[in-house]
């Protein structure tokens, strides 16, 4: 088995992109090591801190956030990062090449219960003599991604990275050492499995709850085929999923915060993820158009997101399509 380092150099990967990915592997590791100690290190539970989302932070959002900042702010290659756990961008070196966008434990709802999270990064090329301490910078469209990838911390922690020439998996041995372990990951166009929040079904557009009431028809419905629900509530999980068997993820818009676009960050989730699927020969939308298409406005910035096998997703965006030109008739 190949050792990350070794894949990307066989791959031609950019020297400095190699060292910045090896950093943020030291960062995923130390979180990896947090999560296994979990009450024996005194990390379960919640703060009495609330986050620049609203969100009660758990002991473990604060840690991990600690980490990913202090090991990627003490590389000279990073110019700045974003934290979902941030109100604001923190600068790093102003002569840095790189900009790194993270959700440093997706899923945290999750940790108490020992069930997986990960960690979502994106890096971005950081634009010359810009002021890092300020979103300016950052507010790149997902197409102008370099990397981007996820670390799931499941029963094993595992990998999955794209620099632009598709998708490939790498598992942390007890080494501590990145093994390839799948490459090349493809998605299945077909599937009949389909992950959402099935409680919020009142909330959403009328397209959405007209697609999700089909599929549950099954095989007497007009989709013709018998469907599988999942739901992990964590995005991580639910996108390893349909990178490793095919699926369609979607946490839609809904009308209890109408004012928002969807729930799912645009720059810590939606991006990368979708430059994966994408890497990945899927598909990810807002449901109307490509999510890697967004021009933010905002660091903090959310979306409504769709994604995984082709065929499904397009079925999905048909559905919406359907509706607004009813709308327009």
């Amino acid at each position: 088995m190949q050792l990350l380092s070794q894949f990307l150099r066989r791959n031609d990967t950019d020297e400095q992109l190699m060292d910045l990915i090896a950093t943020l592997m030291v960062a995923c590791k130390e979180i990896a090591l947090q999560l296994r100690e979990g009450a024996l290190a005194g990390v379960l539970g919640t703060t009495d801190i609330t986050n620049v989302q609203g969100e009660t932070q758990k002991k473990l959002d604060v840690i991990s956030n600690e980490i990913m900042k202090t090991v990627l702010l003490n590389h000279s290659l990073v110019a700045g990062v974003a934290s979902e756990e941030e109100s604001e961008s923190v600068p790093g070196n102003p002569d840095g090449r790189y900009l790194v966008v993270f959700d440093p434990l997706d899923g945290s709802s999750n940790i108490d219960i020992n069930v997986s999270v990960g960690t979502i990064f994106s890096i971005l090329e950081a634009p010359k003599d810009q002021d890092y301490s300020t979103e300016h910078p950052y507010l790149q469209s997902g197409r102008k991604q370099i990397a981007a990838g996820y670390v799931l911390y499941g029963p094993s922690a595992v990998l999955v990275l794209t620099t632009g020439k598709g998708v490939n998996m790498f598992t942390m041995s007890h080494t501590g050492d990145f093994l390839l372990t799948r490459e090349n990951v493809m998605i299945p166009e077909e599937t009949r499995e389909f992950a959402i929040n099935m409680s919020n079904h009142r909330f959403w557009e009328p397209a959405m709850r007209n697609y999700v009431d089909d599929l549950l028809l099954g095989a007497d419905g007009p989709r013709e085929k018998n469907y599988n629900m999942r739901w992990v509530a964590a995005m991580v999980a639910e996108v390893h999923r349909v990178l490793t068997r095919g699926g369609i993820f979607t946490y839609p818009w809904d009308a209890r915060s109408p004012k928002k676009p969807g729930k799912l960050r645009l720059m810590y989730e939606g991006n990368p993820m979708s430059m994966l699927i994408e890497q990945a020969g899927g598909l990810a939308t807002n449901c109307y158009s490509d999510i890697m298409d967004v021009e933010p406005d905002d660091i903090h910035e959310r979306v409504s997101v769709s994604l995984g096998s082709r065929k499904e997703v397009e079925a999905l965006m048909e559905y919406h399509a359907q509706v607004e030109s009813t709308k327009e008739a």
